[in-house]
């Protein structure tokens, strides 16, 4: 009876021990080290599918989850759900990080995605009406972003020193009264018909089939600084596995890939 309880106690403290590595190295039934990335659908799921058979070669199973937000993903990565994501520009990482006290890091920067101002009513800026309701993205960092590029469209004025943190209070100058409407990023493309401009984020005009270069009435520079990363849990950074998915990710062939398929709307970052 001894021997069945201690071999019981022994079971039971190997399952507790396995329960308590959430997010380490786990391997597939082939050998393969399974490496689970979250990410947006476009273009984040379309890079991270294009080097999968990449990395199966190299010994990495990499299973992609798609998110369809900006707040999940890095919720299910500090909380050892996945061990990487791929969906979010650096400002946005380190704010997300910062406010919530999570030890997020960047792994590396793959691509940047140029923000653009969209409208299903209008042809032009020129048109726009005294009144206008605008959309802008609802997260701090993204709604910031949004608003400076309204500035460098001529649309409004923000006081002097303020950047990625700006907030509808900060407008200064507003000749045509528009109306700043702040909407969830993902549901933007969406509600374009309700308002007179929106300002999207290129991965969600992208899935809602517009096209930025040909689309946007004004689009971010391609020097834009907002590149987009990969983020790990601070303390994985030398993780064989993310190194293999760091170096697929900036490799010439997906340089070449993102510059054929996306034809300007993501630009190479690398």
């Amino acid at each position: 009876m001894k021997k069945i309880l201690l071999v019981l106690c022994a079971v039971l403290t190997l399952a507790l021990l396995i329960a308590g590595c959430g997010g380490s190295e786990q391997k597939a039934a082939d050998g393969k080290t399974v490496l689970k990335v979250g990410a947006t659908p476009v273009p984040h799921a379309e890079l991270l599918n294009f080097v999968k058979p990449q990395l199966a070669k190299e010994g990495v199973e990499l299973q992609i989850i798609e998110f369809s937000d900006y707040v999940k993903p890095n919720l299910a990565l500090n909380d050892k759900e996945i061990d990487a994501n791929f969906f979010q520009h650096i400002p946005y990482l380190e704010e997300f990080a910062k406010e919530r006290n999570m030890p997020l890091v960047t792994l590396t920067k793959v691509h940047i995605e140029p923000m653009g101002i969209y409208s299903a009513k209008y042809k032009s800026l020129d048109e726009l009406p005294a009144g206008a309701k605008v959309a802008i993205p609802n997260d701090p960092t993204n709604g910031g972003r949004a608003l400076m590029l309204l500035q460098s469209a001529g649309v409004l004025k923000l006081k002097d020193g303020v950047t990625i943190t700006a907030t509808p209070a900060d407008i200064v100058d507003n000749p045509k009264n528009v109306e700043i409407v702040e909407i969830e990023a993902a549901l933007l493309p969406r509600s374009m018909n309700d308002v007179d401009y929106s300002v999207i984020n290129s991965n969600f005009a992208m899935e809602a089939k517009l096209n930025p270069v040909k689309d946007a009435l004004f689009m971010e520079p391609k020097e834009s600084p907002y590149s987009n990363v990969v983020a790990i849990r601070k303390g994985d950074e030398n993780r064989p596995e993310l190194q293999k998915l760091a170096k697929a990710l900036t490799s010439p062939e997906v340089k070449k890939f993102i510059e054929e398929t996306y034809k300007g709307a993501v630009v190479p970052a690398f």
